[in-house]
């Protein structure tokens, strides 16, 4: 059986290129000869250690250097590594106690905590060590990024009718072995489907690819197909995040034309003392009605969750088809926070009952700031502005990827269910800067989502600026699905590694052979060019 060796490493932090938050993690690599390696995850981290949290709640970046590899006596593998702060200076109160986990297949890892360097000297640690092989293949498979490696389509297509036609389709084929389900969209100028024969036909397999940057100066992008229509709505940072602007097309690529109308559903206004930051607007259908969920401040600063119902049997793009925003409140009436921020709300339908979750932070820009976290409370559908149980802490940013440089961020949370399972991606990093990057949170659709223990974290970022060429900073995403039924998730990211301007982009949501989500398929890697456009022999049979 082939052997396989991993090694295990941290980089080398450099400011505004990869920083300590990400530099001071374990990072691994393969070899097949014990001698040449190839990095796992781009040369990303993989496994962050936490934060720790200072009797005045604010977090303390840490991380870790040095790490190690070793077998465990029950068939388990060893990591550890020397527990550092956020600029890899060793962290002087574990001195001597290094920070350890355990893992069986390097891809799901459990943290122990701190061992004696007498007792992780018995168990032998070391940069490199040789593994199974099935576990080698498994975690390369995992951690290694992937790609479309074919398309299956009959070579002879049996049809009675224009509708057997539409409903034929391809699979594309990934290198984890998994497959995407293609929906064709055939030329069907020169087919006769009253008249039985034989015909050759041309159709593109997919939709076509949206280019990033699709707009440029808008964040936290949401679409909707509502009524037959196409709707985007964004934080619009061209007019400084004053107002709610609404697109409308026929089609999702109509919404980012040039030219396209904005259409203002909000506009700033004092006596209703809207002023200011009008922040992450989000579509939901809720009870049957449909909001838009967003942050707004006041005079004085300071953005807090609100919705707007859109009046029944109005127009999405009509000011007065909105009623008055509402400003979200707690279970006793009180409002969400007094002296804090809160923003970034969504809403989850699970089968489990009806939720929301927002980010909350406290003394944001002061040295007792305590970094944006999530929060989750239930709410009644029929009055969804009002929590119906307290507020629930879900995550804060205590992994390096999430407080990196002096950002302090667990924000912009967006869910999608797909079989029973809650995904819940946020953002950590800085929210227009290269180092923002996605988080996922997952739950059984069942479980009490307001416990904690329901949900499991992932410790590495599941989209950065390493996952697709040209792309740097994407985040505060949300997903939707398109007219051919496949999940699609839409994000803000910046085109340069030094650019600060939030342009948005589009791109299918992969679910690899394990299940879970792929965010970072590339449009060459989803569907490689010499598939999107295939020939077939088209036999129209008697009705």
């Amino acid at each position: 059986m082939e052997k396989l060796w991993l090694k295990a490493y941290h980089r080398i932090g450099e400011a505004g290129i990869y920083p300590g938050g990400l530099a001071h993690s374990v990072h691994l690599a393969y070899s097949r000869n014990g001698t040449d390696y190839l990095p796992l995850n781009k040369n990303y981290g993989i496994l962050f250690e936490k934060g720790d949290i200072s009797p005045e709640n604010l977090i303390l970046p840490r991380g870790v250097r040095d790490p190690g590899l070793f077998r465990m006596p029950d068939g388990a593998y060893g990591v550890c590594g020397i527990r550092t702060l956020e600029d890899g200076t060793p962290d002087a109160e574990y001195q001597g106690m290094p920070v350890w986990w355990t893992t069986r297949d390097f891809i799901r890892f459990e943290r122990m905590g701190f061992i004696s360097e007498e007792e992780l000297a018995c168990r032998e640690p070391a940069a490199v060590i040789e593994v199974e092989a099935e576990v080698g293949e498994k975690a390369i498979t995992y951690w290694t990024p992937l790609e479309n490696t074919g398309l299956v389509l009959p070579e002879r297509i049996e049809v009675s009718s224009e509708a057997e036609l539409d409903a034929v389709c391809a699979q594309a084929l990934y290198s984890d072995g998994s497959r995407a389900v293609k929906k064709l969209h055939w030329n069907k100028a020169g087919i006769d489907f009253a008249k039985p024969g034989i015909y050759e036909a041309e159709a593109t397999v997919g939709q076509k690819p949206l280019v990033f940057p699709l707009a440029k100066g808008y964040g936290d992008p949401v679409l909707l197909r509502w009524e037959r229509k196409w709707y985007f709505v964004a934080t619009n940072d061209n007019l400084d995040d004053i107002g709610i602007y609404v697109r409308q097309g026929d089609t999702v690529e109509e919404l980012f034309r040039e030219g396209v109308t904005e259409h203002l559903i909000l506009p700033l206004d004092r006596q209703r003392h809207l002023i200011q930051t009008f922040w992450a607007p989000e579509f939901h259908l809720i009870g049957g009605e449909l909001y838009i969920l967003f942050a707004v401040s006041p005079e004085k600063w300071g953005p807090q969750c609100h919705m707007m119902k859109l009046k029944k049997g109005c127009s999405i793009i009509r000011e007065d088809s909105w009623e008055d925003p509402i400003r979200m409140v707690k279970a006793d009436g009180t409002p969400l926070a007094e002296e804090a921020i809160t923003l970034d709300m969504t809403f989850i339908p699970a089968e489990s009952g009806s939720y929301v979750v927002w980010s909350y932070r406290e003394h944001i820009g002061t040295p007792m700031d305590t970094g944006s976290m999530l929060y989750i409370a239930t709410i009644d559908e029929q009055k969804p502005w009002q929590l119906t149980c307290e507020p629930v802490l879900l995550t804060r940013p205590l992994y390096g990827w999430e407080n990196v440089e002096g950002t302090i961020n667990n924000e912009g949370p967006y869910a999608f269910i797909r079989d029973h399972r809650v995904y819940l991606s946020y953002s950590g990093g800085s929210a227009n800067a290269y180092s923002y990057a996605l988080g996922l949170l997952t739950a059984d659709t069942r479980a009490d989502l307001t416990d904690p223990a329901s949900w499991q974290k992932s410790h590495t970022p599941v989209l950065t600026y390493y996952s697709v060429e040209g792309e740097y900073g994407p985040g505060h995403n949300s997903f939707y699905e398109n007219e051919d039924g496949e999940w699609m998730i839409a994000y803000h990211g910046e085109t340069d590694i030094r650019e600060h301007l939030r342009c948005d982009g589009i791109r299918r949501v992969h679910f690899r052979a394990d299940g879970r989500p792929d965010l970072e398929l590339s449009h060459e890697q989803d569907l490689k060019a010499e598939y999107r456009s295939v020939r077939a022999q088209i036999v129209v049979k008697d009705p």
